[in-house]
């Protein structure tokens, strides 16, 4: 079952490949990445496993700080974020949280639908670029 709110598709590519990919395509988009976590590479410091997980974490402050003006609460959710993963049967998955669900969960709707709309449009963007190949959105 996916959570609400939870935007996923499957990945053409590894777990890795998928989050260099969706690195570049936010690069590319003038969003910076701001943390890159590793969770199964923390996991095994603490000898534990866990198939490969990571957490990427960028934007740009032209798209959040118009929601957080609405509601200073949606900064426990931004800077936006993608997890990558990979199944139990060895399946590379991409998920975010759809802007729109994140704007209703905080209350900052008012004022705020192009911002979304440009938002919601750009994740979609990107996590295609990272998942899909050849999708004529490289570069």
């Amino acid at each position: 079952m996916t959570p609400d709110g939870l935007m996923t598709l499957p990945s053409s590519f590894d777990p890795k490949e998928t989050a260099n990919r969706l690195s570049a395509a936010v690069a590319a988009r003038g969003m910076t990445v701001l943390a890159r976590i590793d969770h199964a590479a923390a996991a095994a410091k603490v000898g534990m496993e866990l198939r490969p997980t990571e957490v990427l974490i960028f934007g740009n402050p032209k798209g959040g700080t118009p929601l957080m003006q609405q509601s200073q609460t949606i900064g426990i959710d931004l800077p936006l974020r993608a997890l990558i993963w990979q199944d139990e049967g060895g399946k590379t998955w991409l998920a975010y949280n759809d802007p729109e669900w994140l704007a209703k969960r905080h209350g900052a709707e008012t004022g705020t639908g192009t911002v979304i709309a440009t938002m919601t449009a750009t994740l979609r963007a990107v996590a295609k670029e990272a998942t899909t190949p050849n999708n004529g959105n490289a570069g």
